[in-house]
Parts: structure tokens; C-alpha cells; sequence
């Protein structure tokens, strides 16, 4: 260290009261961010970072074995990563401060890597420095729960940005249009060329485009892209968040960098000619349940982009979760959850709308009752959890044929089949497979009886024809398996 700026940026840190650092940060000969670097360090943040490393280390060593009194000389010279995670962001507004003398205030949410939120101011410093190196002063408080107050601080443009947006998810009662008007709006704001707005169900192993806008028409949608990218990629966006609130990239090195913990994510952006992103994740209750995707925005605005989307998450976090409730609520009304296939409540009220609809509008429908044969037998000799395999192998099997049409549980033992983009033809060859198929009087054995109105006349009378018909194919059925019936 050059001893009389040492000492000169030494002085000036220490008169601060609030934990305070003065960083050296390098710049590389291609203009981007180098090592950054602890280069003097007051007595307030020493006593912070004391008490993190010795929680850090108290594994292997004590407070005892570390001399709080020279432990400025362990930390002053060392890369900010020794014994906290690199972080992109971070470095990004280290480096704008420092070569670009910008004054940076920002309030970011870091409970997932210290446990708190982090309020961090940065000042450009201007004295004597090497070439290839320029200095800022970092100043930080934390605070326990969310202080309202400091997360709203941003400027004018940003609050305006964000205000409207909470407007619009007032004014729009439907979900799905109100989510249409915020990802357009963030994608203009942002000038970035793709927005989009999306969970994620690690259950289910699946992601859900909500919305999305495009800046220019192209011959695919987000939902498409996405569609067609194994779900193990997703998962390698949490892995990248593990240690940040959010990913910024915003060049070449950037997704470099980002290309080390997420190597097939990476390759993914770069043969769809992703540039730049932004990644903020939804997180509620401890768990991400979707996230904000942005990309190729507009670089020259990284800050201000950055608060707004993180605001914006912040609100956005509350409407998709009540979102993904519902549509679990909704789920668990409508969804038979050992077979997976619709239940009976939904087909009463299906079958009631449907009824309406076709005296208003008659149209050809089949409808098919289809009873599992045996399953009595199975749950007294084999027990239960054999006859819950049966159903769901059967439900497995009439959703593999009748993968077009409505699907019912609608008892213990039976299933019922509503179709109304079949010609009779199309139907009796599904009814002929299932036959063919379901044919195991030991296993799977289903008795059928199907109907098949052209006229699209009463639907209740042909459900009541195809029940009729499926109780004359399983009296035949224990007719000829009589040691079946129980």
C-alpha cells in the first residue's frame, strides 16, 4: 500500500460512525471490473467483521485465537470474497462508484446470505492511484425485518414506475390481463427486448409462462422457448441465486461468470442470442416460487432498472403467490388426487353446464362408463395400497387413450368419459383399445359401456344408456369369473 494515501483514506473512513470500507477496485485492460479489494477498514466495520469471521471459523477457532486488536491487518489488502461470496451486483455498483463517480444509495434484500437487510451507501473517492486501480468509500447499516421507509428511497422516475404498476394490479380483477399489463410496461421501462413473468412448481417439475412481451414479433413465444428446455435448467437458476437476491448480466464477462455455476443456462441464453438479463426471483416463505426474466435491456440504465425491478418483484411476490393458491385450491375442488384425473364435483358441475349448452347448441358427444372389475377383490386379499395402484395404472391408461377428452372419477371403482371432438368412429376404435388393454380379469379389467348421440340430444339420458350398457358388461364379466366377485 502506498503509506500516505493509506493513511489519508484511513483518516477519512474512520470519522464515520456507520461500518465503513474504503475499496480498491481494479480495472481490467478490457474495461471490465477486476479484483476488488479491503484497503482500509474503521473500527466499526472491523468489530462487524470480526464477529462474522469468528462465526465463520468458530468450527476450527476461537474468538480467543484471533487478536481483535491487529485483526485489521488480516482483512485490509485481502479480495472482499475471502470470507464472503462474490457477487456481481455488487461489484458492479463498486466499480461505478469508482470509476465512474457515481453516488450510489441502495437497499437490497440479503437476508439469504447474512440474514439481514443491507443498506449500502457508495461514494466515489478522488486521490492519487495506480492506472489500473480507482477507490470508493462503502458504508452499510443492517437491519433485521424490512424498514418501509429506506426500501422507497429511490428516485422519482423509479417510485413513479413502480406507483403505477401497484395501480395496475389494483385496477385489474383479472389476473392473467393485469400480469399482460405489468411484463409489457417493465419491458418498455426497461427498453429490454423480452419480459416475462413465470412460476416454477419443483413438484411438479414444470414452469408456467403467466405473461410475457416481446419488443419485436418473432416466429416463437417465450412459453414455447421455454417449453422446450429440460427442467433441470431452471433449476440451475436457484443454484445461481444461491448466495444473491438477484442476477444482473450485462456483458461478456458477466456471462462468463454466470457460465460457471450455470454452464447449460448459459448455452441456452447464447444460442437464443441472449445478451443481457435480468433474474429476480419470487420469493414467499422462504421458497422461490417463480421469477422476473428479463433481456437485453437497455445497459446504460443497469441502476435504475435494477431498483425498479426489484420493487416491482417485491409487490409482483404477493399476487402470484395468492395466484398459485388458488389455482391449488382449485386444483384440490376439481382433481381426484390419487388418480390425478378429474372428480365427481367437478363432473356435476361440468355436466350441468354442459347439459345447458347443448340444448342451446347441440352438437355430437360420447360419453363412456368404464368400472374396474375386481377392485373389491384386490383391497380384501392384497390390501389397499395394491388397489390404489390399480387405480392409478387405470387412470394411467384411459388418459394415454382418451388424452383429448374429459376424464372423470366419478366412485371408488369407477371412471366416466365425456367426448365431444370424437366421431362415433374415432370413439368406438378408443373403446376397442381400451378393451384390448384392460383385458387382465387378475389386474386391470375394465367392464364399458359407452353411448354415442350424433344429434347432440339429452346428455344425461346417454350417460344413463352407457351406464346401463357398462352394468350388462360387468354381469357378464362376473358371469364368466365368478371367484372375481365379492
Amino acid at each position: 500500500m502506498e503509506v500516505s494515501v493509506y493513511n489519508q483514506l484511513k483518516t477519512m473512513v474512520n470519522s464515520f460512525p456507520l461500518p465503513g470500507t474504503v475499496f480498491s477496485v481494479e480495472k481490467n485492460p478490457d474495461g471490465s471490473c477486476g479484483e476488488i479489494r479491503f484497503y482500509a477498514i474503521n473500527e466499526a466495520f472491523k468489530k462487524s467483521y470480526y464477529n462474522m469471521f469468528v462465526e465463520t471459523h468458530k468450527s476450527t477457532m476461537s474468538a480467543n485465537d484471533i487478536n481483535y486488536e491487529m485483526f485489521h491487518t488480516l482483512i485490509e489488502g485481502q479480495l472482499y470474497t475471502s470470507n464472503i461470496p462474490k457477487e456481481p451486483n455488487f461489484e458492479e455498483i463498486c466499480f461505478r462508484a469508482a470509476w465512474k463517480g457515481e453516488h450510489i444509495h441502495t437497499y437490497v434484500d440479503t437476508r439469504k446470505m447474512y440474514g439481514y437487510w443491507t443498506e449500502d451507501i457508495l461514494l466515489p473517492i478522488e486521490c492519487n492511484h495506480p492506472a489500473n486501480l480507482s477507490y470508493c468509500l462503502f458504508l452499510y447499516t443492517l437491519n433485521r425485518n424490512l424498514d418501509a421507509g429506506k426500501y422507497s428511497s429511490v428516485s422519482p422516475d423509479v417510485s413513479s414506475f413502480v406507483l403505477k404498476t401497484c395501480l395496475e394490479l389494483r385496477d385489474e380483477t383479472e389476473f392473467y390481463s393485469s400480469m399482460d399489463k405489468v411484463t409489457k410496461d417493465l419491458r418498455e421501462y426497461s427498453d429490454s427486448f423480452v419480459a416475462c413473468i413465470l412460476t416454477v412448481d419443483k413438484d411438479q417439475k414444470k414452469i408456467e409462462v403467466i405473461s410475457e412481451s416481446m419488443a419485436e414479433k418473432r416466429d416463437y413465444t417465450i412459453k414455447e422457448l421455454f417449453s422446450n428446455a429440460p427442467f433441470k435448467m431452471f433449476l440451475t437458476w436457484e443454484t445461481a441465486l444461491a448466495e444473491t437476491n438477484n442476477i444482473i448480466v450485462k456483458d461478456n464477462h458477466d456471462m462468463d461468470t454466470l457460465a460457471q455455476k450455470a454452464p447449460e443456462w448459459v448455452k441456452h441464453m447464447r444460442e437464443n442470442e441472449v445478451n443481457r438479463l435480468a433474474l429476480v426471483p419470487f420469493i414467499h416463505q422462504g421458497e422461490i416460487i417463480g421469477y422476473l426474466y428479463l433481456t437485453d435491456f437497455n445497459g446504460e440504465n443497469v441502476v435504475k432498472i435494477k431498483q425498479a425491478i426489484e420493487l416491482v418483484s417485491f409487490f409482483l411476490t404477493a399476487e402470484i403467490a395468492n395466484h398459485i393458491f388458488m389455482e391449488k385450491l382449485e386444483y384440490l375442488s376439481n382433481v381426484d388426487i390419487l388418480t390425478g384425473v378429474l372428480n365427481r364435483n367437478c363432473m356435476n358441475i361440468n355436466v350441468d353446464e354442459l347439459s345447458l349448452k347443448l340444448k342451446l347448441n347441440p352438437q355430437p358427444f360420447s360419453v363412456a362408463f368404464c368400472d374396474l372389475n375386481g377392485l373389491k377383490n384386490i383391497n380384501d386379499i392384497q390390501g389397499h395400497g395394491a388397489g390404489d395402484r390399480l387405480l392409478k395404472e387405470a387412470a394411467l391408461l384411459l388418459k394415454e387413450i382418451f388424452a383429448d377428452d374429459q376424464i372423470y372419477r366419478a366412485g371408488g371403482d369407477e371412471f366416466t368419459i365425456i367426448s365431444l371432438h370424437s366421431t362415433k368412429e374415432e370413439f368406438e376404435a378408443k373403446i376397442d383399445t381400451l378393451r384390448k388393454r384392460a383385458c387382465n380379469p387378475d389386474w386391470l379389467y375394465f367392464a364399458i359401456g359407452s353411448y354415442y348421440d350424433g344429434k347432440g340430444g339429452s346428455l344425461r339420458k346417454a350417460m344413463h344408456y352407457a351406464d346401463e350398457r357398462m352394468y350388462k358388461d360387468k354381469k357378464e364379466f362376473y358371469f364368466n369369473n365368478p371367484e372375481r366377485k365379492r
